[in-house]
């Protein structure tokens, strides 16, 4: 990365910006669940699946394979058999554990509110 690039700020209303695609990544359940769960230490591959339950493991490798390119996590693979590989998050990573804990927290604190506004709406003459 060079200084220029280091001092760049983007712009998310810019439709031109990459700031959309970073918007989008970290915007994603899968996302926001896989930093939560990697917040507590290194997981392997099934652990976290598990842990963040729900995910297919196709879903799960390409949501890996996309925060590794952002440098958000990091994988380590161990030559033993059989192989051993870990996900763990940088410290970019971590920097996005808290806005997003505050996210999930939001979401787990006010659901029920949501769903009830949801049904209440559904339910209105259109």
């Amino acid at each position: 990365m060079t200084s220029a690039t280091a001092a760049w700020v983007g712009d998310g209303y810019d439709p031109e910006c990459p700031t959309r695609v970073l918007l989008d990544r970290v915007g994603d359940k899968w996302t926001v669940l896989v930093i939560g769960a990697l917040a507590d230490g290194p997981m392997r591959f099934s652990t976290l699946r598990d842990r963040v339950g729900g995910v297919s493991g196709k879903v799960l490798t390409a949501t890996l394979r996309a925060l590794a390119r952002d440098g958000l996590v990091t994988r380590t693979a161990y030559p033993t058999i059989p192989p051993r590989v870990d996900y763990e998050l940088t410290e970019l990573g971590r920097s996005l554990q808290d806005p997003l804990d505050v996210i999930r927290d939001w979401s787990e604190q006010h659901i029920a509110a949501v769903i009830a506004h949801r049904e209440k709406f559904d339910l209105a003459p259109s």
